[in-house]
């Protein structure tokens, strides 16, 4: 990987849906990371946990690198809910 980004965030009412396991709610972390192929794939776990899932749908291809950052902090907003 070229790198990651991790951030807390609460997922409230309708959580974030996985891939693996359905839908995640409750205190959890993001972690986008992009390849040396440019793709960012982004994914959850819960707070302090071992196993990431990945988000539904949460795999894009940058056309430049210094977006994953921007990437990363949009996502961060649409899935942090914590009043629902």
């Amino acid at each position: 990987m070229l790198n990651t980004y991790n951030s807390p965030l609460v997922a409230g009412q309708g959580g974030v849906m996985t891939e693996e396991v359905g839908v995640v709610t409750g205190d959890l972390e993001l972690r986008t990371a992009m390849g040396e192929d440019g793709v960012v794939t982004a994914k959850v776990r819960y707070a302090g946990a071992e196993e990431w899932y990945r988000v539904r749908g949460g795999m894009c291809k940058l056309a430049d690198e210094r977006d994953h950052a921007a990437v990363h902090s949009l996502l961060l907003g649409v899935l942090n809910r914590p009043s629902g």
